[in-house]
């Protein structure tokens, strides 16, 4: 008869959701590594949320000008 997995106690799932959040598995050379996750703001990657909320004053004192629009 096979053997049956355990189940997860909720502090295990609480930590494997967490983990999950935090990090994100990728093949490099073939092999599977964890690597962090790139932050983000309600969602969006970071460079796009200060391209599309930035005013252009806010841009340049944070000299961000690959950011600024030429108009």
């Amino acid at each position: 008869m096979p053997k049956r997995k355990r189940k997860q106690t909720a502090a295990e799932k609480a930590e494997k959701n967490q983990r999950r959040k935090e990090y994100m598995t990728i093949f490099i050379n073939g092999k599977q590594k964890r690597v962090k996750r790139p932050q983000t703001i309600d969602g969006m990657d970071m460079d796009d949320f200060i391209r599309r909320n930035a005013d252009p004053i806010w841009l340049h004192q944070n000299e961000m000008w690959e950011y600024m629009d030429e108009s």
